[in-house]
């Protein structure tokens, strides 16, 4: 969600030791990620914009830290690519986006990880359409980001995929016979999911039996809508929402003694390390998502390590898309023979042409065999998680 120009004239580039952000609300010390020591390498600029700070700022700075590792690990190779990545705070306010997106281009950004949020990331993808950068965003997954921008790519699933997936998962998984849908109608993310969801559990023979909203400003008192969903006797409890709204619900349920099973979306993702939470109120909640951190593959594993030595916690799905964001972007850049002495506008063209290329197959944390479509759109396979015992356990 975000954009960049411009070039570095090459010339020995020393490496900039890159402090770790801590969680929510954490006062970041560095934007930046260098070229490794000793490199004499061109740099190519990246630019991404997140909520660093505020209440979303679990997910810009998982997203940043991911980047940042795959960054750190490119330019030690030592090889021709070189990147040098820099984050701007947005709090996941479109205005501050588009603010840090232009701060960011006087900056001379080449390419852009757009931003993480959606609100945000659909203000920005204009201005990155306008201006030609190529821009690949982990996490922002309404289609109105890439709808008619064909230099705007998405590393996460569309909110219609995660809708229909999760629609087909509970009915494979038999997870429930009748249907509760609580969702924030005045989130483009909230409800392109459950647009897309009610759909396809149609198709599926779900019943739903209860349906409630909310809005951002009344995103506190949830009573009403759980009522409403129990009256009704839902035993599943589908929530195509961000994990701040959810934690209010499984406590407000917890409470009432409503216990239906609890299905997710990736916006759940980072509800465990969500500030004064009693994660003891999120057992045998389920969700989609591409990422499982307890996968045993070396990938995996070496990824969790690094962000755990970095963060001193468990990576989410969006520090695993940040990662992938640059590491499909530096895959692509050394197929193309991309140079930083290019505009960003070449780039640009040449980016989109090489994701849109049937030849074009990447394997990274959250997916293998992934693609893209000439819409932007990725296509990649998610995989079912359970909480449990405080931790994302894999159901598949």
């Amino acid at each position: 969600m975000k954009k960049f120009t411009e070039i570095l004239s090459i010339f020995a580039v020393s490496a900039l030791a890159l402090s770790s952000i801590a969680g929510c609300g954490a006062q970041k010390k560095t934007d930046t990620a260098d070229t490794a020591a000793g490199s004499s390498a061109a740099v190519i600029k990246i630019g991404g914009i997140g909520p660093l700070t505020g209440a979303a700022a679990i997910y810009g700075n998982a997203a940043k830290t991911g980047a940042e590792i795959a960054v750190e690990e490119i330019n030690a190779l030592g090889g021709d690519v070189q990147f040098e990545l820099k984050y701007e705070d947005d709090e996941n306010d479109a205005e501050k986006a588009v603010n840090a997106y232009n701060k960011l281009k006087d900056w001379g950004m080449q390419i852009s990880l757009g931003c993480v949020t959606t609100k945000p990331c659909i203000a920005v993808s204009s201005e990155v359409f306008s201006d030609r950068i190529f821009a690949l965003t982990p996490s922002a997954s309404s289609t109105d980001v890439i709808e008619g921008k064909d230099n705007m790519f998405q590393m996460c699933f569309t909110d219609p995929n995660q809708g229909v997936a999760s629609a087909e998962y509970i009915k494979e998984q038999s997870l429930g016979t009748k249907i509760g849908i609580i969702y924030n109608n005045s989130d483009a993310y909230s409800t392109g999911i459950y647009n897309k969801f009610v759909a396809e559990a149609e198709k599926q023979g779900l019943e739903i039996v209860s349906t409630q909203t909310f809005t951002d400003d009344s995103a506190n008192d949830f009573s009403s809508q759980l009522n409403a969903v129990k009256a009704a006797g839902a035993d599943l409890l589908f929530l195509p929402i961000y994990y701040t709204p959810a934690s209010l619900i499984l406590s407000q349920a917890d409470k009432m003694q409503y216990e239906p099973k609890f299905f997710g979306v990736d916006g759940m993702d980072g509800i465990l390390t969500l500030e004064n939470f009693d994660t003891k109120l999120a057992e045998g909640v389920m969700l989609l998502t591409p990422f499982a951190p307890d996968a045993e593959d070396e990938l995996t594993q070496k990824f969790v390590e690094a962000y755990k030595a970095k963060m001193g916690d468990v990576p989410n799905q969006f520090a695993a898309d940040g990662y992938d964001c640059v590491y499909s972007i530096y895959n692509a850049i050394t197929k193309a023979g991309i140079k930083a002495d290019m505009s960003a506008s070449d780039m640009c063209e040449t980016l989109v042409a090489t994701f849109t290329s049937p030849e074009f197959v990447y394997d990274g944390l959250t997916g293998t065999s992934v693609t893209w479509e000439a819409t932007g759109e990725v296509s990649k396979k998610p995989k079912g998680m359970v909480i449990e015992n405080g931790a994302y356990i894999g159901m598949d």
